[in-house]
């Protein structure tokens, strides 16, 4: 999830999953390749300069990472590429990019394509999955941390620097780094609830989203707004991960407004090594 997650709105903003008429499936030509270019616009509105060239993907098709696409019939309406890394003695895969079409969000498509790479990262014997995200978008956030059951311990400032994407209204492109302990309990329980995820873990810090910002950052005259929360956010975040905590919950209000769940990383529930591995 890393490059830009934001329209997950897209990728990640999951509310129903009802596209079993969807398959997803690895791509591998440089044809299907050119569709995922000609995706990222269409998903992020990107200029020339920031979209992730084909020869990018086939790249990582070639050398272990992923390139998977969700079919409807034979269109590609969405993809997930990642690319394999190596961290502090652990190997990774780290998921780049994710896009679904606007007309195929809200589906479950962001989900299930997350879901598929989790298959082939533990066929190939991975543990851990990573990528980033938008610390204001609260649909993305909700998906990656309550019901893919990913924590994040890491903020990175302006990870890309400017970006051509009008959803970016203009503002620094702040990333938190998402962990997906792909085997841990904690995954495990929250891939097979039922029902509205169970926050298992201590409390001790909450960094609100507003809803709002979606509206604030989209418009010059509130812009403002949005760039005083971003950067509020990210010093109460960056606050926390310094004094050893971590997101490991994410609570949404009736009214739309986001809640990152603060708390003390439980090893038992994520991975034996957990605290070892640095930030």
């Amino acid at each position: 999830m890393s490059m830009q997650q934001t329209p997950v709105v897209q990728e990640h903003a999951e509310q129903r999953d009802e596209t079993p008429s969807i398959r997803i499936a690895s791509l591998h030509d440089l044809a299907q390749f050119q569709i995922c270019v000609d995706l990222q616009v269409a998903v992020w509105g990107y200029s020339e300069g920031d979209v992730i060239p084909r020869r990018v993907f086939l790249l990582a098709d070639r050398i272990g990472g992923q390139v998977l696409g969700a079919f409807d019939g034979e269109k590609i309406v969405g993809f997930a590429m990642g690319l394999p890394g190596y961290r502090n003695g652990q190997p990774y895969l780290h998921s780049h990019m994710l896009a679904v079409l606007p007309e195929y969000r809200n589906l479950g498509l962001g989900r299930r394509l997350k879901l598929a790479q989790r298959d082939d990262a533990l066929a190939r014997g991975f543990e851990l999955m990573e990528w980033t995200f938008d610390p204001l978008e609260i649909k993305n956030a909700h998906l990656n941390i309550a019901r893919l059951g990913a924590i994040s311990r890491r903020y990175k400032p302006d990870f890309y620097g400017p970006s051509s994407s009008p959803l970016q209204g203009g503002l620094p492109t702040d990333r938190l780094y998402a962990e997906w302990w792909l085997r841990s309990p904690r995954v495990t329980r929250i891939l097979n609830e039922t029902g509205p995820e169970q926050q298992t873990q201590a409390i001790s810090e909450e960094v609100i989203v507003p809803h709002e910002l979606y509206q604030w950052k989209q418009a010059e005259a509130t812009r403002n707004l949005a760039s005083a929360r971003q950067l509020a956010n990210r010093e109460a975040l960056q606050s926390a991960f310094s004094r050893g905590l971590a997101i490991v919950g994410y609570r949404r209000e009736s009214n739309g407004d986001g809640h990152f769940l603060l708390g003390t990383i439980d090893s038992a529930e994520i991975a034996p090594n957990v605290a070892d591995i640095l930030p």
